[in-house]
């Protein structure tokens, strides 16, 4: 069975971001792929401190949550990763758990298809997306679409729910992220992945 990881990075367990991940877990759930919310906004996270122990251990140094969620991601088919905006940016915490979780984890991550969630109360909505979107996008991982960008907007969870076109594009979200899951996972069989060329790495270090 296909499998996504939703992570919240909300510090509240139960609050906004948590309602637009779990209207999207409901739609997974009636499209047969196995769904699971892990919650790390209230957790201990540092941030990298680019050691590069990572390429020896193949793990991070920092044996926390981010080790855990990484075992799971190297066979999970999707990532969901939905954060509250925090002067117009995702909260730092998160941050933290996304350059460690897409830096240290040496498995490729091409192809399995990606998608960020946001919540504010009322703007920051759109620069806090594309914060995320960029982990995908430099990982190989397809971005999901919906039918808006994908945001709820609430101060609390009860507001959320009010946000009716929000929840909607959430579901839209989620519809289309399992049938592009499904999609791969086909054209896999068939065709196996691209090639990724990764022989060059140019730094320009003689200022040319």
């Amino acid at each position: 069975m296909a499998k996504v990881l939703l992570i919240n990075g909300s510090p509240k367990p139960n609050g906004c971001t948590y309602t637009a991940l779990n209207e999207m877990v409901k739609v997974f759930n009636d499209e047969g792929i196995e769904a699971e919310i892990i919650h790390i906004g209230n957790k201990d996270i540092r941030g990298c401190v680019g050691c590069m122990r990572c390429r020896q251990d193949g793990k991070c140094v920092f044996d926390d949550i981010v080790n855990e969620v990484a075992q799971k991601f190297e066979t999970a088919d999707g990532l969901v990763v939905g954060s509250p905006v925090y002067y117009a940016s995702p909260n730092g915490t998160l941050i933290s758990f996304m350059d460690r979780l897409m830096y240290s984890s040496p498995f490729p991550k091409h192809m399995k298809v990606g998608a960020s969630v946001i919540n504010c109360r009322r703007g920051g909505n759109s620069a806090s997306f594309d914060v995320l979107n960029k982990y995908f996008l430099i990982s190989g991982m397809p971005v999901a679409p919906s039918t808006y960008w994908n945001m709820t907007h609430g101060f609390t969870p009860e507001d959320v729910q009010k946000d009716k076109e929000g929840l909607q594009t959430m579901r839209n979200l989620a519809r289309n992220m399992s049938f592009m899951i499904k999609a791969f996972k086909d054209a896999k069989e068939k065709y196996g992945l691209p090639i990724v060329e990764k022989t060059e790495f140019t730094s320009f270090p003689d200022g040319k």
